[in-house]
């Protein structure tokens, strides 16, 4: 079974509409099925499993078959569950461990074929902002207040200060309770001084974001996933707290573990037998960031990424997509000429509107075809002298909200590709699914910028583009034309240009 593509159709999300969310972390996976109800969610099933990832993964980035192969089975159960929800409202999302592998598509191929459904990588700032979009819309904050999330992983540690829905600041940190546990507990044995060494080097970490964080502050602190579920959990039943999480309650926490000697003898009232193995890496995690950030207290959501993935899918579906907000931002910052990237963008809008379907493109490609008509010129504030690479730079290491790893990875292939040469190679950075798409909507940004390369204010005439295969018709006013001889000599070489991609560009003036 070939894996579906998450895309947005033309209808609208309605209500009674199932949305599924699938979280690939390093520790556990998890998928959320809900129903969209009158402008709200109603959870209908939840299932997790415990794979570790990050206990596969060695330090070349290589994942080992036995753990592979748990993921695989995982994935194989969560897409009997969502067989039945249309592609365009599931959203199945990579961390951590995935980010970490030296060839993700090894993995992440399989893996699409075992869940039936398109895997998107995140980075861990983008994790970051979903984390606390579900804490945000599960527990909402006080007006005006600022509130500091943090999520302990398998493989990373989000930390998140936002107000309301927005987060204000963004950090993610490569330490979570599965590494941490194989780094210093490798033997299974607890003690004192293997803490203390433990507890230094995770709160170096946190020292490197501890003064800005500080200085911003917060009005309250909440956890999120199932680390801090489960201390909390051990702090209400060992009666240290009512579940809330203090620097005292921590403190007991870690002599309950040093007192049992070795992971493998913790016995701790609230504490499952499959969170044990990695627990004590997660408290040194959350003890060293109390002592960095000083947090005074910390309160445990029922909320994590995963519902964060699912309210972001009804901000895309309902106009609020963090994705345009981002490109908007990154406009104004790099000082985009607005009305000529307005221009390419309509132009490459209506061509897109032409050969979308015999092209079998989505409404979201179409969305990615715009954004990058919108950036393509942000290289300029570097050097006009080979602009498109310096933009594309920008555009595949920037942190921009919203995006996936690899729809980053398109917008920065189609700002590069929009002039200039086409080398073949750059395209095989993509997963194959998404190859001959980003091909296709490389040649309409390309015809797009050649028809306002000389930025001029008048519209164009009506462009008619028929798509067949690999073969393009344009047809364009032959007077209109004439007018601009500069044009139809960049026409003659596009030709030449992206034959090298194997599309054939028929130009005909009438």
């Amino acid at each position: 079974m070939s894996p579906s593509r998450a895309s947005t159709p033309d209808t609208p999300l309605r209500d009674g509409d199932l949305l599924a969310a699938v979280d690939l972390g390093s520790n556990s996976f998890h998928m959320v099925v809900a129903r969209y109800t009158l402008g709200q969610l109603r959870v209908v099933d939840r299932i997790r499993e415990m794979v570790r990832m990050a206990e596969g993964l060695d330090r070349s980035g290589q994942l080992s078959a036995p753990v592979q192969q748990r993921a695989l089975d995982c994935l194989s159960r969560f897409g009997q569950r969502i067989r039945d929800i249309p592609p365009w409202r599931v959203r199945a999302l990579a961390t951590n461990s995935v980010r970490r592998l030296r060839d993700s598509q090894e993995f992440l191929v399989p893996a699409e074929i075992a869940l039936g459904h398109s895997i998107e990588v995140v980075s861990g700032r983008e994790e970051a902002r979903l984390v606390y979009l579900g804490v945000a819309h599960a527990q909402p904050p006080k007006r005006g207040e600022l509130r500091l999330v943090m999520d302990i992983g398998g493989g990373s540690t989000e930390c998140i200060i936002g107000s309301g829905l927005e987060p204000i600041e963004r950090e993610s940190l490569q330490v979570g309770c599965v590494a941490t546990t194989r780094r210093f507990f490798a033997n299974g044995k607890l003690t004192r001084k293997k803490w203390k060494q433990a507890l230094t080097a995770v709160a170096a970490e946190f020292q490197q974001f501890s003064n800005t964080y500080r200085a911003l502050g917060w009005d309250d602190a909440m956890g999120s996933s199932g680390t801090i579920k489960a201390i909390g959990k051990i702090c209400a039943g060992t009666g240290i707290s009512n579940g809330e999480i203090t620097p005292e309650a921590l403190w007991h926490v870690r002599e309950l573990m040093l007192a049992a000697g070795s992971i493998n003898k913790i016995q701790l009232p609230g504490l499952s037998d499959d969170r044990t193995p990695v627990i004590a890496g997660g408290v040194v995690v959350l003890e060293a960031a109390f002592a960095t950030l000083g947090i005074r207290q910390m309160d445990v959501s029922k909320a994590a990424m995963r519902e964060g993935i699912l309210y972001d899918m009804i901000g895309r579906a309902g106009g609020d997509d963090a994705r345009d907000s981002s490109v908007n931002a990154m406009m104004q910052r790099y000082g985009v000429d607005i009305a000529q990237a307005t221009r390419v963008e309509r132009t490459a809008t209506e061509l897109f509107a032409q050969v979308h379907k015999s092209w079998k493109l989505d409404p979201d490609d179409g969305l990615i075809l715009g954004w990058a008509a919108r950036l393509h010129e942000i290289g300029l504030v570097i050097a006009h002298s080979q602009y498109h690479l310096h933009g594309a730079y920008v555009l595949e290491h920037s942190d921009v909200a919203g995006f996936t790893q690899q729809e980053q990875q398109m917008l920065a292939i189609l700002v590069r590709s929009h002039r200039r040469g086409l080398p073949k190679s750059m395209f095989d950075a993509l997963p194959a699914r998404l190859r001959q798409t980003t091909r296709r909507l490389c040649v309409l940004l390309r015809l797009a910028v050649l028809m306002h390369r000389s930025h001029e204010g008048q519209a164009i005439p009506r462009l008619r583009l028929r798509a067949d295969k690999n073969t393009m018709r344009l047809e364009l006013s032959g007077r209109w034309l004439d007018e601009r001889p500069l044009l139809r000599a960049d026409l003659l070489g596009e030709q030449a240009d992206i034959a090298s991609l194997g599309f054939k560009l028929i130009v005909q003036a009438g």
